[in-house]
């Protein structure tokens, strides 16, 4: 009898505590956490959309080999990405090398970034979907790779582990390295901005650069309107956002639960909250070798072949723009091995 009566009693604690949990989860929106993998300090910035909640820091100094956690609500949307070689002297204005927001703070307060930078975007559904993606649309400044932690459906990896500042065309590339730059802001043509008659879907179609950036990074925007590979969609889960990420491996299901403890100063330790895994997400090998090809179209060492390719000043490319397009292919294709 006692038994009988108690089973009611537990299918309601059940139940209670399970509509809990979807409250909290619904409430709070989701986790993220930093991880920098990097060889030197990173500086990530935040930047919430229009009409999105600031969250608790909009930049913040991550050491090499550290992890930082930050929660935001249910239907936040915004952007995150990484600051190199930062310095901020305290009482005067300071500024990064990439990827600079302008705030001349560690906060970015409302600034977003410089570029060129890989970004990470983010819309978190209220009860939904959460929508995500990688986007090099405004060029690049670190390898970068969007993990997720629980949730349901479809919930895949994406990023970009293909280190394009050591392929970047020297039409592209900042001065002193460090970044690549899009197409866009080195040209400014409405073909590569999906700007004027070219902003549609059906007018802006990949320029050889946006290919260039699509064949090592196959999960990344590469341009405005390259939605239906790069953008991903969870519900219910939490994200890991790794500056430099290793090589992508599997993670076993055996793992033990990360072990976290706060050092006083808002960062954690203890054990790796991530676990590099999805396939496609580019990996970073060998440069192709400057003296590889035949004739008049072999590999230049400072990239303007492929400002020929893309712009047709070139009497060979313009009469073999498809073999130029495979050649491309196969080399970036070379680095995903």
């Amino acid at each position: 009898m006692d038994a009988a009566a108690s089973s009611p009693s537990s299918a309601f604690i059940s139940s209670l505590l399970v509509t809990l949990l979807l409250f909290t989860r619904g409430a709070f929106g989701a986790t993220f956490t930093f991880v920098n993998r990097c060889e030197d300090t990173v500086w990530p910035g935040i930047l919430a959309n229009a009409g999105s909640p600031k969250l608790e820091t909009t930049g913040f100094e991550l050491p090499q080999g550290s992890y930082r956690t930050i929660m935001a609500p249910a239907g936040w949307s915004g952007r995150f990405w990484g600051r190199t070689e930062c310095a901020f002297p305290g009482s005067d204005p300071g500024s990064c090398r990439t990827a600079d927001c302008g705030s001349g703070e560690l906060e970015c307060n409302g600034f977003g970034a410089a570029p060129p930078v890989t970004l990470a975007e983010f819309t978190l559904g209220t009860g939904g979907l959460d929508f995500y993606d990688v986007s090099l649309v405004d060029g690049y400044n670190l390898p970068m790779i969007l993990e997720t932690t629980g949730g349901s459906g479809m919930c895949a990896s994406t990023g970009c582990v293909t280190d394009l500042n050591r392929v970047c065309p020297s039409e592209l590339r900042v001065e002193g390295g460090g970044a690549c730059r899009s197409a866009c802001e080195a040209f400014g043509i409405p073909e590569y901005c999906c700007s004027g008659a070219f902003n549609s879907p059906a007018a802006c179609r990949p320029s050889v650069y946006a290919q260039m950036f699509k064949s090592a990074c196959p999960r990344s925007y590469s341009y405005a309107y390259d939605d239906p590979t790069s953008t991903f969609t969870c519900s219910g889960a939490d994200y890991t956002v790794t500056f430099c990420p290793s090589v992508p491996s599997q993670k076993s299901s055996k793992d033990p639960t990360p072990t976290v403890t706060t050092n006083g100063e808002g960062y954690l330790s203890g054990s790796d909250p991530t676990g590099m895994s999805g396939p496609g997400l580019g990996i970073t090998g060998s440069e192709p070798d400057p003296d590889s090809g035949s004739g008049s179209q072999a590999f230049k060492t400072d990239g303007s072949w492929l400002a020929d390719l893309a712009m047709g000043d070139s009497a060979g490319v313009y009469c073999l723009p498809t073999l130029h397009i495979i050649f491309l292919t196969f080399i970036f294709g070379i680095l995903c091995l």
